[in-house]
């Protein structure tokens, strides 16, 4: 079980997370709005493409950052998850079977919902 210092420790790490994330949220919406004008990233002044691999590129760069920040929303929602779980007294504990999760997993993974075993389990399911 941990410790009210331990669990304060990883509120403390969690809300820092939180804010990090946030930021990458922001970026990535601060970085959409620009997109409405597509010449505006390549610097060109007209918005005819020159070579059909520009809009290969552009195409790749959209879905990378989208990928991004899909990943940045899941990690946001991870970190909710976890602090709510803090202040109901559960976090630290397995969903799956209530188990404590080792302290060196949550150390490495603060939003770290299953032990490795049952993660691992889970993964090959």
């Amino acid at each position: 079980m941990l410790s009210d210092k331990q669990l304060q420790q990883f509120k403390e790490k969690l809300v820092t997370m939180k804010k990090e994330t946030e930021a990458e949220l922001e970026d990535y919406h601060n970085d959409e709005a620009k997109e409405t004008y597509q010449n505006d990233e390549t610097g060109e002044l007209s918005s005819v493409q020159d070579h059909p691999a520009n809009s290969g590129t552009d195409q790749f760069e959209r879905a990378k950052e989208q990928t991004f920040y899909e990943q940045a929303r899941e990690r946001m929602m991870d970190i909710e998850d976890a602090l709510k779980k803090i202040e109901e007294g559960t976090y630290g504990k397995s969903e799956k079977s209530g188990k404590e999760i080792p302290l060196e997993r949550l150390e490495a993974m603060p939003t770290a919902r299953y032990t490795v075993e049952e993660q691992e389990e889970m993964e090959k399911e």
